[in-house]
Order: structure tokens, then sequence, then C-alpha cells
């Protein structure tokens, strides 16, 4: 875990908005002991890069406690077997925070993340695949590998991915850190 989060540090060092965030980080090493939880769509971190950020993933995703925040209720079967995160640092991640949460993005092809908000602003960090990203009222525009992608606090946003599976690091701050956000669009 700790080579996993060095890399997630390091490609957040680079990306100016994500600087509060990392101000917050924990300096504590692993506190709590997770049992491992795989999903559906885990099946897709074998198409990904063994490099960098992602090879430290790809190493540790059999350990991780892979999670979904909504049910078939909210968006429907098909998109709860491509979606799905895991988080590394936070209320329920490995490293325990109050301040920020840290962790991963997995979304199929094809998966379409419907438009959400919550009270804590975001940053996501792609580092595997080419999604589409909407932003408030703005249309969908491509975000490529290392793209940051900042969402202020309660800014509607929503995601499309294409042909490739989709990785990205996530940062929280600020409101319910385990808050499920308000759904506005399918």
């Amino acid at each position: 875990m700790q080579a996993l989060l060095a890399a997630v540090r390091g490609a957040f060092a680079g990306v100016a908005v994500a600087a509060p965030f990392l101000a917050e980080w924990p300096e504590a090493g692993v506190t709590r002991i997770l049992e491992p939880v795989t999903l559906p769509v885990c099946r897709w971190l074998a198409a990904m890069p063994d490099g960098g950020v992602m090879g430290a993933l790809k190493a540790e995703a059999q350990r991780l406690q892979w999670r979904q925040t909504y049910g078939a209720g909210d968006f429907g079967a098909a998109f709860l077997a491509g979606y799905g995160w895991s988080e590394f640092i936070g209320l329920r991640g490995p490293v325990a925070s109050e301040r920020i949460a840290c962790g991963v993005l997995l979304l199929a092809p094809g998966t379409v993340y419907p438009a959400h908000a919550h009270a804590a602003a975001e940053v996501y960090l792609p580092i595997s695949g080419v999604a589409e990203w909407r932003r408030g009222d703005a249309g969908f525009g491509r975000v490529a590998v290392g793209q940051a992608v900042h969402h202020p606090s309660w800014m509607p946003h929503a995601m499309r991915v294409g042909a490739e599976p989709l990785a990205a690091l996530y940062l929280w701050r600020g409101g319910d850190l385990a808050a499920k956000s308000v759904i506005l669009g399918r």
C-alpha cells in the first residue's frame, strides 16, 4: 500500500488545483486492515497499462476493498457492472483521514456516469483510458490521461467512457466525505 500511496501522491504533486488537498494528506501510515472485496468492473484492470501509478494500482488491486455508492435502483444493473471505486485514504480507506478522501474510480467501456453533485470539492486525475467529462452546464469534453478535472463543491458533473476502460484517481475535500452524491440526471 505504501508504494501505491507514494505513486498517487506523486501523480497529484504537479497538479496545481490539488495543492490544498495534498496539504491535508495524512502523515500516518496504514491504520486499518480491510477485508479485500472485488467487483465485476475490476476485470478491466487487466486491460490497463502496467507502468507508473497504474502499475502500482494493479499490484495492489487484489488487496483493496472495492465499493459502489449506488444501487440498481439508482442507475440500473448495467451501470453497476461497469462501476466501482476503492478508497486509499479517508473515512473508509486503510489510511484514516477525516480531512480528505483519496482513491480510484473504475468505469468499464461504454459506461455513462450520470450527472451528480456533492458537497465535497473534488479533483480527478485519469491514469488510464480516455473519457468525456461534463462540468456544470457545459457539454461533454474529452479528458486525456494526466489531465486533471476539478469540481468545486456542488458543481454538477458527469462522465462517459468510450471504447477503453477508465481509471481515475480522485481527491475529495470538505463536506461529508462519506455522503452519497445527489443524482441530477440519468
